[in-house]
């Protein structure tokens, strides 16, 4: 479905991205982790086109993104929930909804958002700014989902929320990657990252260097001490 190859970024004179190579299949819910600095946003926001190659493809079922404009690319199915969560705080929680639609809305598909998200159906009138950070967090991916997307990219989903919000956050990502929307996902709550995702990809100094499952990661303690900096899972 998503496939990474020799994927290079430059900024300035920094050499960011070292020929990172990644691959998501169709339904599958990858982890992309590694300490501070590593590279991961960067890779993600080189996938939506934010970030400019400088060598390398990024491919989405079969079609080489470097021909799309960053905003051409969730309407191929590719959606983007954004370290910071990138709402409108001044807009409602419906228009923010409704944000990238083309004409009138979606009904059908606000039916099932309100489904994952009931707390979102109650502030519809509510300016975005106004939520909780978990609320605001819930705002970012419904509006990614009201896209219909066939991959999901998360950057740090659980940063900065109340910890009884996570495991809500956590079982609708869950959720959303059982009805078959492939999710990869940049989280620095490791425990988080293992639950939700059976494959891992680790990344040091702009490259990855570890693909494997979550159960093959929590038996390998010197892997997960020498790149995440953890004495245990």
């Amino acid at each position: 479905m998503l496939n990474l190859k020799d994927v290079h970024v430059h900024i300035g004179k920094l050499h960011i991205l070292q020929g990172v190579n990644l691959q998501v299949k169709p339904g599958e819910c990858a982890a992309l982790l590694g300490r501070n600095g590593v590279g991961k946003t960067t890779t993600l926001r080189a996938i939506m086109g934010l970030a400019r190659r400088s060598g390398g493809t990024v491919e989405f079922e079969g079609f080489d993104l470097a021909s799309c404009e960053p905003h051409e690319i969730p309407r191929r199915g590719v959606g983007y929930v954004p370290q910071g969560r990138g709402i409108f705080p001044n807009l409602t929680v419906l228009e923010n909804l409704c944000i990238g639609l083309p004409g009138r809305r979606d009904l059908e598909r606000e039916e099932y958002v309100f489904g994952c998200f009931p707390r979102l159906e109650e502030r519809l009138k509510q300016s975005g700014g106004t939520l909780s950070g978990g609320e605001q967090q819930m705002l970012a991916l419904a509006r990614c989902l009201m896209m219909r997307p066939k991959l999901i990219i998360l950057d740090e989903p659980t940063e900065g929320i109340m910890p009884r919000l996570v495991s809500q956050i956590r079982r609708e990502i869950h959720r959303i990657n059982q009805a078959g929307v492939s999710i990869l996902l940049v989280e620095q709550n490791v425990e988080t990252a293992l639950k939700l995702c059976p494959r891992v990809f680790l990344m040091e100094k702009g490259a990855i260097v570890y693909n494997g499952t979550a159960h093959e990661l929590k038996s390998k303690p010197e892997i997960v001490r020498r790149y995440l900096g953890l004495s245990k899972q």
